[in-house]
């Protein structure tokens, strides 16, 4: 499935257009190593998403099922946050908010955050929100450029929630998080680019169907209770940012590839850090 192709021609990873497999770039959009050193075909087995979907809920799938088993006595049943796993397992794995980044200095955990779920509808609801809109977003900026908008924004989601824990507590809707987690802010920052590309010109049906999901979204937060809502204006606005920087229109770049894949192994080494980190605190 991952064989290398030297020769022959390939689809452009940015533009789709047919190019050399050992192209240096493509003629058609610019895009500097088209064929992703003969990669390309691989990578687009995987979808358009070069696999992402897969790995994101695959791997909040897994740190679900983890923080229920490393704390078996302290999962909650409570209403409709069935099987919630407990604070201690989340706080291990990398919750965020103000209580793990400003009392125990864990700054990491706004990444990590983005990758745990609070319970059973949580995981479920967010998973679906994230196989409907990241498919969209990575055929509309490329797979590299939608993993930098996600990832990014679970930094500013969770960092404006720490941010305004810290200052306001644990008022009900409007005071922050002092203890937060969830897929939610990245979601969030998938609709604020989608917005912005929207606005750039790609899309208006895209932009105002983003700009409508988000509205609603919003709404759903401050009507429901243990709703992170300055996780979602954190994670919205730093979308719409990284929409406005990367620019949807202009062909994708092979540092964007890099970068991504920082920003990937960044949030498994996050997770991994809080870990380590956790097994020192008494």
């Amino acid at each position: 499935m991952f064989r290398r192709q030297k020769t022959g021609a390939v689809l452009c990873s940015s533009c789709g257009k047919l190019v050399g497999a050992q192209d240096e770039v493509c003629l058609n959009c610019g895009r500097r190593n088209p064929g992703m050193w003969g990669f390309s075909l691989a990578l687009r087995r995987l979808g358009n998403d070069f696999g992402f979907v897969s790995l994101v809920i695959s791997g909040c799938g897994l740190l679900y099922v983890a923080a229920l088993i490393m704390d078996p006595k302290g999962i909650g049943m409570r209403g409709i946050a069935i099987l919630s796993p407990s604070f201690r397992s989340l706080f291990m794995l990398g919750a965020s908010g103000a209580i793990p980044v400003f009392g125990y200095h864990r700054w990491w955990t706004f990444l990590s955050a983005g990758w745990l779920h609070g319970n059973l509808l949580h995981i479920v609801f967010n998973m679906m929100w994230v196989r409907q809109l990241a498919p969209v977003t990575a055929e509309l900026y490329g797979a590299p450029r939608m993993i930098l908008i996600y990832t990014v924004s679970s930094v500013t989601g969770f960092s404006l929630s720490s941010a305004a824990g810290l200052l306001f507590g644990g008022i009900p809707i409007f005071g922050g998080a002092l203890f937060t987690v969830g897929a939610s802010a990245p979601i969030f920052g998938l609709l604020g680019a989608l917005v912005y590309y929207g606005r750039r010109g790609g899309s208006s049906y895209v932009g105002s169907q983003a700009k409508t999901n988000a509205l609603i979204l919003f709404f759903f937060g401050l009507i429901m209770p243990n709703i992170d809502n300055y996780a979602h204006l954190g994670g919205f606005l730093g979308g719409y940012a990284m929409g406005k920087g990367l620019d949807p229109l202009e062909p994708e770049r092979i540092d964007h590839v890099v970068a991504a894949l920082s920003m990937l192994l960044l949030s498994a080494l996050s997770v991994l850090a809080s870990l380590l980190h956790g097994l020192t605190i008494k």
